[in-house]
């Protein structure tokens, strides 16, 4: 799903920045986790892959009633979620 079958024999030192973000996000739900905490999990990706993994991480949750916390930069991102929380110079300043 995350279109890195072929790198399947690769080390992590030899996949690119993008490459190993979208390894991690795979990683994160292969266990099934009824919470995921993800921190810019798009942010090292070009506009097409982010709104792959954005999609796979909205899909996840709904198919395993489960939830995830996000921290971005990505307004398109976080305007897909149920519940935004705005943060400036470390103050809730939205919700």
């Amino acid at each position: 799903k995350i279109g890195l079958s072929n790198k399947i024999n690769m080390f992590p030192y030899e996949l690119s920045g993008g490459e190993q973000q979208k390894i991690c996000v795979a990683r994160a739900i292969i266990k099934k986790p009824k919470i995921i905490l993800a921190d810019e999990p798009t942010g090292n990706l070009d506009s097409e892959n982010s709104q792959m993994i954005s999609n796979l991480l909205f899909e996840y949750a709904n198919k395993n009633q489960s939830s995830f916390v996000l921290v971005t930069h990505d307004l398109k991102f976080a305007e897909k979620c149920d519940r935004i929380i705005k943060i400036e110079d470390g103050t809730i300043v939205g919700l």
